[in-house]
Order: structure tokens, then sequence, then C-alpha cells
């Protein structure tokens, strides 16, 4: 059918939309049709405020010259260049400014084109590395409860949110979770990391004893949990986590799909929190949502590990069609540099005191059990409707779009993450 660009097509049943209430939206469809700095424009002319940066990943607002101009840019000149045996400039200079602007010893880059595909990477990696050097039997995966790791067959078995799992059968085996770190009795309220859970992490001991840490390949976690509804890591949890895979030899990822580039004001949550982690995941703010591409960063030793054998041999059998594509490598290179030219990072380190009191102003009102927060996010859990889970979020999300607001909710909680060039009016 034709598109009439000022109110959105006029058939909506081709198009079966993911992780949304179809039919719901279908009755009443909520159409954007144009976007700018920090604002949605809406099919019928109202300008509403992204409170969620898209889905985590507009991290420098929309529609900005500099990236908008590199896309065109590279369409123009090279539109397409095979991954694999050939290469084009820009994959090298995006995968050199993401080294540099890693923590220490993250030397190699290796793309994708979603942080699901960078979860399977990163878990095909692992298990690859240790056969490389001749474990083989590390196979087994480790994550954690109300994990999100994306949505294909390696991300949902290590993830942990119900939903997503239980529709698709036994999934891969050999996969174990650490419990998640959600203490509301204990942590409700608490601005920043709380204080209680670090203990948490002592699990990995448990699960080490029960498997023989010589099945073990790796842990993967989010440094601080996102899709599920911002779930923060405890004062000294990440820090053990990081002790005890050490001490057992196995690898660490960090899934910064939703921390990395900026949202807890500093480049990766690694660098936040002084925890260095084998293997970091990255998507979303590494081109500003603008073309899809993903990135998983690696130690020099996850890498040299493969570079063995003759020089005329592959080394790791994997990658993908769109792996450093042209044009979204340009659209990251051009994000990087957005990000350092107007301070983005520094301005959500600085606002981030600001938005934390912000958010804490909502307690005490009617239904509100709970508020997190760390960087620029935070969520607002509320209390579920008896018997009808989730509703109530729901409720808010729609009478917010209606007050032209975008927030975004998982279960009972809203959850917002606005770009990082929000201000304090806009907070």
């Amino acid at each position: 059918m034709a598109l009439d660009r000022n109110s959105g097509p006029n058939d909506l049943s081709a198009f079966w939309m993911p992780f949304t209430a179809n039919r719901q939206f279908k009755t009443a469809p909520r159409m954007l049709v144009g976007a700018e700095g920090m604002y949605y424009r809406t099919a019928d002319g109202r300008q509403v405020l992204d409170g969620t940066a898209g889905l985590w990943c507009c991290n420098a607002g929309h529609c900005r010259p500099k990236i908008t101009e590199a896309i065109q840019k590279q369409a123009a000149e090279l539109d397409y260049a095979p991954a694999f045996q050939m290469g084009h400039p820009k994959a090298f200079e995006l995968a050199s400014a993401l080294r540099d602007m890693a923590p220490k010893g993250m030397d190699h880059v290796f793309f994708t084109n979603s942080g699901s595909e960078s979860v399977e990477t990163a878990l095909k990696m692992a298990i690859a590395y240790h056969r490389a050097r001749g474990e083989g039997a590390r196979t087994r995966l480790i994550g954690r409860e109300r994990g999100y790791h994306g949505v294909n067959f390696g991300g949902i078995s290590v993830g942990g949110i119900v939903t997503n799992r239980k529709m698709f059968g036994s999934l891969l085996t050999g996969v174990d979770h650490l419990p998640h770190t959600h203490l509301p009795d204990q942590n409700a309220f608490t601005r920043g990391q709380p204080e209680h859970g670090a203990h948490l992490a002592d699990e990995l001991e448990r699960i080490v004893a029960l498997h023989g840490a010589e099945t073990i390949a790796a842990v993967i976690v989010e440094p601080m949990a996102g899709s599920t509804g911002v779930l923060l890591p405890p004062k000294g949890y990440l820090e053990r986590l990081r002790a005890i895979t050490k001490k057992h030899g196995i690898l660490l990822i960090f899934d910064e799909v939703i921390t990395g580039f900026g949202r807890l004001g500093s480049s990766f949550a690694a660098e936040h929190f002084g925890v260095m982690p084998d293997m970091m995941t990255t998507a979303k703010g590494l081109t500003n949502g603008v073309i899809p591409m993903g990135a998983v960063l690696t130690t020099a030793e996850v890498h040299d590990a493969f570079m063995q054998g003759p020089e005329h041999m592959i080394e790791f059998f994997h990658g993908y069609t769109y792996s450093g594509n042209p044009i979204a490598s340009a659209a990251g290179l051009a994000t990087l540099e957005t990000y350092r030219e107007e301070g983005l990072f520094e301005n959500a380190a600085a606002l981030a005191p600001y938005w934390e009191d912000a958010l804490h102003a909502l307690k005490g009102l009617p239904h509100v059990i709970d508020i997190r927060n760390m960087g620029l996010i935070g969520a607002v859990e509320l209390e579920p409707i008896a018997g009808e889970p989730t509703k109530r979020a729901f409720t808010a999300f729609l009478n917010a779009f209606e007050k032209n607001l975008m927030i975004r909710t998982t279960g009972d909680i809203i959850a917002m993450s606005p770009p990082l060039m929000i201000n304090k009016a806009q907070i």
C-alpha cells in the first residue's frame, strides 16, 4: 500500500512487529515520522521528548549532522565491500578508534551487526579460545538470572529473562546461571551502587564446584543489567566475579551493549567500575543507533591464541556478510567524533547527580515501590496490579506518550535512558 508520510501507512497488517503487543498497537498506532536532537515527531505533528535514546542506542541524540553527512558520503563512495579476505580503510580506522577509547588492554575488535550477534560471537570465541589452548573440555557457559544478552539461541541460553526463553525449547546445553543482584528488601531506593549483595558473586564458586572449573569456558554478565529493569551491581560484586574467574581460568565477558559509549558517564562500564574483563560486547551507541553494527573487543591474550598455524589458513571460522560494513564504519567513526567533540560523556557524568535527584524525587508517589539509578539511567518500579502484571507500567507508557514523553517499560518497571545531550530543563 502507498505511504502517506504525514499520516503513516494505511495498511498495518504485513509488519509483524518485534517485542510489541501487535494487536493493541494496530488498534491505536503510535507513529514516529521524524526526529531531531532530543525529540521525535509524531504523525500528528507532536514533539515527543525521547526519554529512552530510542532503544538505549541514540546516545548522541537524533539526526546529528556529522553522522548523517558521513553516511551520505560513504554511500556515494563505497557502498559495500566484503570483509572475508578483503578490507576497506574505515573498518580498520574504526577498530583503532575503539581500541583507543576502550580500557587499556582491549586491543582487538571483531565487528558484528547487533548486540545479539556480538554475544553469539563472544560465546563462540570463548569456547574456541580454550580449544586453541588445548583445553577443549571448557565448553560450559555461565550466565545470570534476569540477564539479557540478545535474542539468538546463545544469548537467550545464557540470558535469564523467562519470557525470552520459555517458548523456544531446551536451548543450548551446558549452561548454568548465577543469581541476579536485585535485593529489594535490602537495597530499595538506593542511589547508585547498592551496599548489599557482593556475596552473590560467590555463587560462582558453587557452580565451579558442581561442574568443575576445567569444563567452564566463560561467565557473561551485564555490568549493569538494563533490559530487565536496571539492576545495579552491588559494591564489590564485579570485583569478586573478576577474582573468581581469574582464579579458575574462566573468561569474563562484559555485555556492554547498553552500558557502552557514555551511558554511565565513562566510555564503558569496565572503566566506570574499574574492572577489566577478557571480552566486551558492544552495539547500540557504537553508531548512535543509525546503522546496525556491533563489535566484540578482546584482549591480546584471547586474540593471539588463535594466531597459530600456517599463515594462509583462516584462524577463526566465524563472521557476517556485513561485518565492518563501509557505511556502518563511517557512521561509527562520525559517532565517536560527535561524542568527543561535544563532550557528551562528560555531560552525562556532570548531569548524573541532577538526574539522580530528579528520579528520587518520585519516591512516595502512589504505587512507586523502588527507584534505581546510575549515570544517565533510571528505573522506577511500580507495584503490579493484582492479577494483571505489566499493566500498570504499560498504562504509564501510554499516558506518557500522550503527554509527549517517550519512556520504556519492562514488566512493571519504567526504564529511562535519555540521549547524553540532555539538559536540566529536559530532565
